[in-house]
C-alpha cells in the first residue's frame, strides 16, 4: 500500500476515535446530569405535595351543672298568722291604713332591746280593734307595757298584743270571746310610753306548744299589714 493511502487511513482512524471519545463523555456527562437532577425533582415534588390536613376533633362541651335549689330558711313572716277563713289581719287602729304604717321592727330600743313590735301613731282615746276573731288571753298592767291585752287566735298558735292601751272596752274580761274589727280598747300612752306621742304598741308572738302568753318567738306584723291582699 502506498505511504498516501497509509496516511489517509491513520488519519481516518484517528478522527473515529477522536468522535467515539468525545460522544462518550457526553453521555456519561449527560447520565451524571439525570442522576443529579433526578434526586432533586423527587425532593421538590415531595415538598410541593399538600399535607393531609388534620382530623378536627369535635369541641369540648363544658358540662351543664345542675339546677341548684334555694336553701335559705323562709323567714316567719312568709307564714302569716291568719286565721282559717278570715283573711288578712285588720289593722288594729281605727281609721289608720296601711300607707300610715312604718316599719319599727328591728328598731333599737332602751338597755339593748330590739323593738320587736310595730308602732302605730295615733291620738289618745283613737278605739283599738281586734286584729282577728279569738278570746282574750291574759289583760295585764306591765312598768314597760302599761295596760295591755293578749289575744289568742281560734288555733292558739299565735297571740297577739296590745299595749300602752289608755284603757279596756268597756266589760272587757278575760276568756271572753272576741270578734275581728271589735272595740277592745283605746290608744294611750301607760307604761313606758312618751306621753306626748300616744301610740299602740302591736305584736305577734308565735306561741309554743305550752301556749304560754307571755312567751313566743315574734314576728313582724309589718309585712302582714301592707303585703297585697
Amino acid at each position: 500500500m502506498s505511504k498516501a493511502a497509509l496516511l489517509f487511513l491513520a488519519i481516518v482512524l484517528v478522527g473515529a476515535n477522536v468522535a467515539i471519545y468525545h460522544f462518550g463523555r457526553e453521555r456519561g456527562a449527560a447520565s451524571s446530569v439525570d442522576a443529579a437532577v433526578t434526586p432533586s425533582a423527587a425532593v421538590i415534588t415531595k415538598a410541593a405535595s399538600p399535607a393531609p390536613a388534620p382530623v378536627r376533633q369535635p369541641a369540648a362541651t363544658a358540662p351543664i351543672a345542675p339546677a341548684t335549689r334555694d336553701t335559705r330558711a323562709t323567714s316567719p313572716v312568709a307564714t302569716a298568722p291568719i286565721a282559717a277563713g278570715e283573711g288578712a289581719l285588720t289593722i288594729p287602729v281605727q281609721g289608720v291604713t296601711s300607707a300610715q304604717l312604718r316599719d319599727t321592727f328591728s328598731e333599737a330600743r332602751s338597755e339593748g332591746r330590739v323593738h320587736e313590735a310595730l308602732d302605730i301613731m295615733a291620738p289618745s282615746g283613737t278605739p283599738v280593734l281586734a286584729v282577728a276573731d279569738g278570746t282574750v288571753e291574759k289583760l295585764f298592767t306591765s312598768v314597760p307595757g302599761g295596760l295591755t291585752i293578749y289575744q289568742f287566735e281560734p288555733t292558739g298558735r299565735y297571740a297577739y298584743y296590745y299595749a300602752h292601751l289608755d284603757r279596756y272596752a268597756d266589760g272587757l274580761q278575760e276568756k271572753q270571746a272576741i270578734r275581728r274589727g271589735e272595740v277592745i280598747g283605746y290608744v294611750g300612752s301607760t307604761g313606758n310610753a312618751d306621753p306626748s306621742a300616744p301610740h299602740l304598741h302591736f305584736a305577734i308572738f308565735e306561741l309554743g306548744p305550752e301556749r304560754q302568753w307571755w312567751k313566743g318567738t315574734a314576728i313582724n306584723p309589718y309585712p302582714v299589714f301592707t303585703r297585697p291582699q
